[in-house]
């Protein structure tokens, strides 16, 4: 019996490093796409896999990878994510595009599974407890749909589509939120941290918000598990724990052992941020029988550690 081939596109970035492991693990011959001028060093999550270095966007690129690899399961993660840009950013019209050609190419190369990367922030404001197929979507009614939520639905549904008529086995991961070692220092969990590790005051909004957070190791082996089964549809990808932003900023400062310089209420919180946005993970526990590897205090020790050796303190 052949080994089954899985591309994985955004194999350098934040989380789709860490679902190479698991892929491994499960048997799959991993072909992980990096971008053409990405800087080294090369992800140490990555080894084991083949390395492929291609512009997505560029649909004779995206074709003569799909060629060359052959793959029977693809993993789609690479997308538009810059911090405070990527919500709004037209490029979330141009990956929306890409992605489908890569799918169309997929599909004619006779893949046989495809799981892609979605977002939470796909569930309408105001949703709470996001069920899947039971929440309301951000499209659904006339408020305003970013751009980014927008072309993520857009190709959810494309998957769905292919689901039915082209006999694809398909899922979607709808991601929480992530933090862990690597992420963007201007996210909120790497900005405290930083900030508190510095000695420096952390501004922080009320952080009254209700959330979910699940480490990035733990979210990139949820979508190997995904992958490597034969569930079917939207999954939320988070934690079953859930816990305020003024919380969780205080966990982090009692690990660093700075509570006194957070400052909470320093910063305006966004007027559309919903109070409430969390997953109802009993798809991914109990359909996929998935655990996470981390705990919320584990990840964040994970995670300080990470930039005390960044930071060298």
């Amino acid at each position: 019996m052949q080994q089954a081939r899985v591309l994985v596109t955004g194999a350098g970035g934040f989380i789709g490093r860490w679902s190479v492991p698991g892929l491994l693990a499960s048997g799959f011959a991993v072909h992980a796409v990096l971008a053409p001028h990405s800087a080294p060093p090369v992800p140490a999550a990555l080894a084991g896999a083949a390395l492929h270095r291609a512009d997505l966007l560029d649909a004779a690129a995206a074709g003569d990878l799909i060629r060359q690899v052959r793959p029977s399961h693809l993993l789609h993660f690479a997308w538009i994510a810059i911090p405070g840009i990527y919500r709004q950013s037209e490029d979330n019209y141009r990956w929306l595009a890409a992605s489908r050609t890569l799918l169309e190419a997929f599909l004619r190369a006779g893949g046989a599974r495809a799981v892609i990367a979605g977002s939470s922030a796909e569930y309408a404001a105001g949703a709470g407890l996001c069920v899947e197929r039971q929440s309301a979507l951000a499209d659904d009614g006339a408020a305003a749909v970013t751009p980014y939520a927008q072309c993520k639905l857009a190709l959810y549904r494309d998957l769905l589509a292919a689901s039915r008529s082209a006999g694809l086995s398909a899922a979607w991961g709808r991601i929480f939120l992530q933090f862990g070692p690597a992420e963007h220092p201007d996210r909120l969990v790497p900005a405290v941290i930083r900030r508190l590790l510095l000695n420096q005051e952390a501004p922080c909004t009320h952080g009254r918000q209700v959330r979910s957070f699940l480490h990035c190791a733990d979210v990139g082996a949820a979508f190997a598990a995904l992958l490597a089964s034969d569930l079917q549809g939207a999954v939320n990808i988070g934690s079953d724990r859930s816990i305020t932003v003024a919380g969780l900023a205080a966990m982090i400062a009692a690990q660093i052992g700075r509570p006194e310089l957070l400052r909470l209420g320093a910063l305006p919180a966004p007027a559309a941020e919903p109070a409430v946005l969390v997953p109802d993970v009993r798809r991914l526990r109990g359909e996929l029988g998935w655990t996470p590897r981390f705990d919320l205090a584990g990840g964040l020790a994970d995670t300080i550690a990470w930039w005390r050796r960044e930071l060298r303190c």
